[in-house]
């Protein structure tokens, strides 16, 4: 594992705008999993890569305040989805790569995010999970929110398939890998407690 210093700068960037409907329209990254909400298990995890960690919330901001160094919120209040959080935090980033990850992915570890990291640079690094890209677990360079303007202004709102017109670096996951589990629906919540 690359130790902390050689691993790049970074900001990071938390996505917990959704409307979670799988969840019964419930805020997911505050809900509990194993006696934390979510975000905590995020937070805990990403705090010591960076000092620009950013949460893009559209709603309980107060909440979610203690946990992020700031918080970002979509330009429309109708939930465009995960691109538009991204968009959102690619113009706030203090940095020149953006660690991007889902509030509900609470087994996430340092191995693969040091994977993602150590290859930021230029170019956008996704996890793969063989032909899938998941682009909520990414890094990508804060120069590229001028070419997300473009494509959003253009009516695009899929991260994969920005993220896929890239041409990014990959990191390979194994499908199933549950480091990836989005705890999104109250039975994967839980079964995986």
């Amino acid at each position: 594992m690359p130790a902390l210093s050689t691993l790049p700068a970074c900001s990071v960037l938390l996505l917990s705008g959704g409307r979670g409907q799988r969840m019964g329209g419930a805020d997911k990254g505050l809900l509990d999993w194993q006696g934390r909400p979510l975000i905590a298990w995020l937070h805990t995890l990403v705090r010591p890569l960076t000092d620009d960690l950013i949460i893009s919330c559209n709603r309980n901001a107060e909440r979610y305040g203690p946990f992020a160094d700031r918080l970002v919120s979509d330009d429309d209040a109708d939930f465009q989805g995960p691109l538009a959080g991204i968009r959102a935090g690619l113009r706030a980033a203090r940095h020149a790569n953006l660690l991007i990850l889902p509030c509900d992915a609470p087994q996430l570890d340092r191995p693969l995010l040091e994977a993602l990291l150590s290859l930021a640079g230029e170019r956008a690094v996704v996890v793969r999970q063989g032909a899938f890209l998941e682009p909520l677990f990414s890094v990508i360079p804060s120069a590229l929110h001028v070419d997300l303007e473009q494509v959003w202004q253009a009516g695009e709102r899929s991260p994969q398939r920005w993220l896929r017109s890239l041409d990014p670096l990959t990191v390979e996951c194994a499908h199933g890998d549950p480091r990836l589990a989005n705890l999104n629906t109250p039975d994967l919540l839980t079964t995986h407690g």
